[in-house]
């Protein structure tokens, strides 16, 4: 019987949180969706992503 084991680190990284716009990245004229609405969404996968390593790696 094989039992399932953690990955290694190096296997799994810790996920990183996407880089921020610049102010000046935004063109101002009200886009849908602004770049800032698409970093917000990639900061909300980010922290599903962030608790789902931790319940992988909770010695971290």
């Amino acid at each position: 019987m094989h039992l399932p084991t953690a990955p290694a680190p190096d296997d799994d990284p810790m996920p990183q949180p996407p880089q921020p716009p610049a102010l000046e990245d935004c063109c101002g004229n009200g886009c849908a969706p602004c770049i800032f609405d698409t970093h917000d969404l990639a900061m909300d996968a980010y922290r599903q992503a962030l608790r789902a390593w931790q319940a992988r790696h909770p010695q971290a």
